[in-house]
């Protein structure tokens, strides 16, 4: 085979690769986040009040805060 034959199979093989991996990661991130939701202010504001603490708007943002800084 001729070496122009070998870079194209080589180049349209990577972008195959490229194309698959980014539908692979794309599906499993957006399972991942079907399963794990990411935490808002409403929830932390449940979790407060079944804990018995009264939620008040400055210990959300604390609590949002201190999350988004992780």
């Amino acid at each position: 085979m001729p070496t122009i034959a070998w870079i194209f199979i080589v180049l349209l093989a990577l972008v195959a690769g490229a194309v698959g991996g980014f539908f692979l990661a794309r599906r499993y991130m957006m399972k991942y986040f079907k399963e794990n939701p990411p935490i808002d202010e409403r929830m932390i504001t449940q979790m407060m009040a079944q804990m018995g603490q009264k939620p008040s708007k400055k210990k959300v943002e604390q609590i949002m805060r201190s999350m988004k800084g992780q």
